[in-house]
């Protein structure tokens, strides 16, 4: 029994409709807005895994849905395709829009972790002297910390001045102080 075409091609309009007007509601709504659609909408299936890409979520089944109905009515109402290759074509395109989705939401996560590195790591470490240091005295470095280069509050441990832009080594950090000496080049 064959499906008519003109009921295919409504019920591949209203998924693409209906998905569509979900996917663009939980996108702004939960993900820009600042809502936190990690608690309960992401569903990750594989065990142990790194949870910060998830294939099977509700973003991307409503992406899936979505490309899924676009192509299915495109390809029975613009490129003339028969029931079987639309729904074939409807399937892949709609699997490439849950890949994307799901890459591009991966990489939005790791843009919103806050990786918090101990200072103490930054022992041995070597700087560069931001501010001029008195013997003994009190000032700031320019180091790389968790990746990025940052300026913090540093104090000179020996009785030898350093000045700006000197090549400084981390000794020990106390109090979120960092206790520098000149670096030996």
């Amino acid at each position: 029994m064959a499906i008519k075409t003109q009921t295919l091609l409504m019920t591949y309009y209203y998924i693409a409709l209906f998905s569509t007007i979900l996917f663009m509601l939980k996108l702004i709504l939960f993900n820009f807005v600042g809502g936190d659609s990690e608690v309960f909408t992401d569903f990750n299936t594989e065990i142990d895994t790194d949870p910060s890409f998830s294939f099977i979520s509700v973003q991307s089944v409503l992406a899936f849905l979505m490309g899924f109905g676009w192509m299915g009515y495109a390809g029975l109402h613009q490129f003339g395709m028969k029931a079987l290759p639309s729904l074939a074509a409807a399937f892949g395109v709609g699997l490439a829009f849950m890949l994307v989705v799901s890459v591009i939401m991966s990489n939005i996560k790791k843009l919103e972790e806050n990786v918090v590195k101990d200072k103490t790591s930054l022992v041995e470490h070597k700087g560069k002297a931001y501010t001029s240091f008195a013997p003994n005295g009190k000032g700031q470095i320019e180091i790389d910390f968790n990746g990025q280069l940052k300026v913090l509050d540093a104090q000179n441990m020996s009785e030898v001045e350093i000045k700006s832009f000197d090549l400084v080594v981390v000794k020990k950090v106390e109090d979120e102080i960092l206790y520098i000496e000149k670096a030996q080049n």
